[in-house]
Order: structure tokens, then C-alpha cells, then sequence
């Protein structure tokens, strides 16, 4: 089968590829490498020019302040349409969100129409914000979700636009007009198929892949202090709850001086990320989950404790009597709670660790998680 694989997203597309790879298929990934984390495509349309060439990139800030107008989108199109004569006769094209191509949606529609019809079938894959999604939420009819910060509080609404875009008309138009077009519309894990179960759409869970023949487990050593990570992007601070875990870790450093080490990063590289926090025994990852996203069940894959989201509709779903991770919450006193336990009872980070990574070698095994895709695919 001829697949091709468009968008990225915290390297889930890519896992993806290595699975389908190692079961036979040929598969060609496309892609803007999702920003700073610039992860690898065979082919990309990224903005060069707006984004590397200092009078580009001046001339870019320049109109978007006088006209709201981002020319790295007009970019990203243009690539993306040079690029159309070599994303032909595929047997299966997946997009990893309505908004893949990350232009203007009005273009983006025009791009999709040519690259639906140059192929057979299409999927849509909802592993983010998506104009359903995100109604949802809005809604508050779940216990939490990555926007309740901004139901909380109103007056932060600017600094989630970039999911509130998805229900602007633009982008309500571009998802209407995917979903009309794909064959069957597929999750990634609980975060969005609980709100989709409120919507009248089909949607079929496949669990993210994670390669754990590249990511190793190594038995976690409980010598010398316990080092825990707080990975931050800037972009999405609010949204997984960082705060929280800055308030946590201020006091768990004053309580536990002598017994641990906090290493904190900000907005790094996908691979410096990896690399910052291959020493941690404790991975800090969001508060407003059900399930884990790609960073964590990564982190997870090493043996290491992720705090996340593990609730218990997460247990249920995967029939699970012990804890894999730490289900954080966006509660200080809580999180201070669970890692004061783990920090005074080391031997049960070891634990955990290892069934994190029995549970991923189970449940997200990217040769299985290929499989299935081929199944649903087909």
C-alpha cells in the first residue's frame, strides 16, 4: 500500500511511518515539522524564507502588525502547492488535523480539493485542537479539559487562539469541508474521543504509536537524588497546566533540598528535549488530561514516572488495576502530595517505571499501532 502522511505533531506521523515501514508499506510523510520541535519529513513545507531571512522575517512582522496578515502562511502554500505534483497516487493520504497544511483555511481547501483528487482514499486524524473538539469543550460539559483555564477566566481568552481559531467560520468551513471528504475520521486517545462521543461524528480510537525498539527502557537508579523534569513551551503553557507544577516544585525544593534536583526546559528541539531529561526518575507533562499525550507516553517508553493524565476513565478503557503514571490534576496541594510519596518511597518510582513501559509495549506498540491502522485504512 502507498500511504502518505500529512502533517506533524509531536511525532506521532513519524512513529507511524517506522511501524507501516517495518510492516512493508511504502510511505511518504509530508510536513511543516510542527515549528520549533522540527521534526523530520521526507518532504516540507515549512516557511523558509519568513522564518530564517532577517529582512523576510522583518518584512513578516512588519505586515502582520497593519494588516493581521501572516505571509509565513502564504509561504507554507506555496510550498505545499509546489510539492502537489509528488503527492499522487496514493492508496491511503491521512491528514493529522483539518488545518495540516497550516495556511490560510480558504486556500487550504483549494490545496485539498487537487490532492484528494490526484488520490484514493482519505483520513482525518484528531490528535489536537479540532473545531468539534474544541466546541466541546467550550461547552464545559467535561470535568476539565486544556481549556478550562480560559472558562475559569475570560479575560486570558487571548492567549488561546490558537484552539478558539478552530471555531471561527474560517476554520469551521475547513473542517466541514475535511469531514465531508474522509472516509472515517480516527483519535488518538481519550482527550478527544470523549468529547467526540458528545457529537453526531464516527470516530474510531487508535491508541498513538510509540517505536520502543528506538526508545529503550532503562531500569531507573535510585542513587544519589531524585531528579525530576518540567519540560515547558511557552506556547502552550496555560494549557497543560504549568503553573501548577512551578507552584508544586517551589515547594517540594524547600521541603526536599537535600534529596532532589529539578531540571526545568523551555521551547527546545524535539531532540534536546529527549536529551534534557534522559537523567529524570519524574517527568512533569499536564494537568488537564484523561490520557497521555506523545511526550509522556515517550517518557513512559524509558521507564520513567509521568505525572499526566491517567484518570479513571483512562484506567477503565485499558482495564488497569495498578497505576502506569501519576494522574495530575490541577491541584497544587495534590501534586505536592503524590510527589512527596515518590520521593519518600523510591522503590515505588521503580515499580511504576516498569509498568509504564509494559503498558506501551502493550497498548502503543508501533508495529501493532500500524497494523491496526492498516486495518482501519482498509
Amino acid at each position: 500500500m502507498r500511504i502518505l502522511l500529512v502533517g506533524e505533531y509531536s511525532r506521532l506521523h513519524n512513529s507511524l511511518k517506522e511501524g507501516l515501514l517495518r510492516l512493508g508499506q511504502e510511505v511518504v510523510l509530508v510536513s511543516a515539522g510542527d515549528n520549533f520541535k522540527n521534526y523530520p519529513s521526507d518532504f516540507s513545507y515549512a516557511p523558509v524564507l519568513f522564518s530564517q531571512n532577517i529582512f523576510f522575517v522583518v518584512l513578516k512582522k512588519v505586515v502582520f502588525r497593519l494588516t493581521g496578515i501572516d505571509l509565513s502562511m502564504l509561504e507554507t502554500a506555496i510550498r505545499f502547492w509546489l510539492l502537489l505534483p509528488k503527492l499522487k497516487d496514493f492508496d491511503c493520504v491521512q491528514l493529522v488535523n483539518s488545518n495540516a497544511i497550516e495556511t490560510f483555511p480558504g486556500w487550504q481547501i483549494k490545496l485539498y480539493k487537487r490532492l484528494f483528487k490526484q488520490n484514493k482514499k482519505i483520513f482525518l486524524l484528531i490528535c489536537g485542537d479540532e473545531t468539534p473538539v474544541v466546541e466541546i469543550q467550550l461547552q464545559n460539559k467535561l470535568k476539565r479539559s486544556a481549556l478550562t483555564p480560559v472558562l475559569e477566566n475570560p479575560e486570558i481568552k487571548n492567549k488561546f487562539k490558537y484552539s478558539l481559531k478552530y471555531v471561527t467560520k474560517p476554520y469551521r468551513d475547513l473542517f466541514t469541508f475535511v469531514q465531508k471528504s474522509v472516509n472515517k475520521m480516527i483519535v488518538s486517545d481519550l482527550d478527544y474521543l470523549l468529547p467526540m462521543k458528545q457529537t453526531a461524528y464516527e470516530t474510531f480510537l487508535i491508541p498513538n504509536p510509540v517505536n520502543v525498539d528506538v526508545i529503550k527502557h532503562e531500569t531507573l537508579k535510585m542513587e544519589g537524588k531524585i531528579v525530576i523534569f518540567h519540560g515547558i513551551n511557552r506556547i502552550n503553557y496555560l494549557k497543560k497546566g504549568n503553573s501548577y507544577f512551578e507552584e508544586a516544585l517551589d515547594i517540594i525544593l524547600k521541603k526536599y533540598i537535600n534529596q532532589i534536583e529539578i531540571i526545568v526546559a523551555e521551547s527546545l528541539p524535539y531532540a534536546c528535549y529527549i536529551h534534557a531529561y534522559n537523567l529524570a526518575h519524574l517527568v512533569l507533562d499536564q494537568v488537564y488530561a484523561y490520557d497521555q499525550g506523545y511526550n509522556a507516553l515517550e517518557a513512559m517508553a524509558k521507564g520513567k514516572v509521568v505525572f499526566t493524565g491517567a484518570e479513571t476513565e483512562f484506567m477503565e478503557h485499558y482495564r488497569l488495576s495498578e497505576r502506569v503514571a501519576v494522574n495530575a490534576v490541577p491541584d497544587v496541594g495534590s501534586l505536592v502530595k503524590e510527589l512527596s510519596f515518590l520521593i519518600e518511597n523510591p522503590e515505588e518510582i521503580i515499580s511504576m517505571g516498569k509498568r509504564a513501559r509494559a503498558f506501551i509495549e502493550k497498548e502503543h506498540h508501533y508495529l501493532i499501532i500500524a497494523q491496526r491502522y492498516l486495518d482501519a485504512w482498509e
